[in-house]
């Protein structure tokens, strides 16, 4: 039953199990925000998965993917990365703009492709936005990281990851020196006001709203 719709609903579901504690459902409304699809469309297509043995549905509650539907799934994530990372690293695309560009050719790109293209990036752990690629067995490398909005001001960190793949967020990380692999300083929090004040290396001192900051995942430098 593989098509690009169930292959689009099965990589959507894994990007939100990541995002959960061990055992939480993803809510239709997840997969609905994700895919941009209203509710009662993403219920209709769970419980074709569901009869195809990918998903397990409790109605009301929301869906956890069975084995098969989740190595699925990571495969149509190993495919979409690795493009992305292709498509900036090889052709020269903006990472800005190589998310829909992804989309398309994850569908289309045979097995064969995919892993010449991993082989002759040196099997890439990150694709241009610093997410996780999996490997061609379906595991995801392990990096614990820190949400910006959480860090306290006075320490250092390194950017590692942008979670938003919006093309206007992008090109505002850029502008402001904070793409991945950057290292940023926390000049200073205020809750009250709901900013993060940081100081990328080499960059002028930028404020973001706690909503952006959130937005950013970092690796602690401080060897604790």
């Amino acid at each position: 039953m593989t098509t690009s719709t169930v292959e689009d609903y099965l990589k959507a579901i894994v990007v939100a199990e990541q995002r959960l504690d061990e055992g939480q459902l993803v809510t239709m409304g997840q997969i609905g925000a994700s895919l941009e699809v209203a509710p009662g469309t993403v219920t209709a297509m769970v419980k074709t998965l569901e009869k195809g043995g990918l998903v397990v549905y409790e109605p009301y509650n929301g869906v956890r993917l069975t084995h098969g539907g989740r190595q699925m799934g990571l495969d149509v994530l190993r495919r979409h990365r690795l493009i992305e990372l292709f498509l900036v690293e090889t052709l020269g695309l903006d990472w800005s703009e190589v998310h829909d560009e992804a989309e398309r050719l994850e569908h289309a790109m045979s097995d064969k492709l995919i892993d010449r293209i991993d082989q002759m990036l040196g099997h890439p752990r990150t694709d241009p936005h610093g997410d996780p690629i999996p490997d061609v067995r379906g595991e995801l490398p392990d990096k614990e990281l820190i949400n910006l909005g959480d860090c306290p001001a006075g320490e250092h960190f390194r950017i590692a990851r942008v979670s938003d793949q919006d093309e206007t967020f992008l090109r505002f990380i850029e502008r402001h020196g904070l793409k991945p692999g950057t290292r940023v300083g926390v000049a200073f929090q205020d809750p009250s006001a709901e900013v993060v004040a940081l100081r990328p290396q080499g960059g002028a001192e930028v404020v973001l709203g706690r909503d952006a900051a959130a937005k950013l995942w970092v690796e602690d430098l401080s060897g604790r």
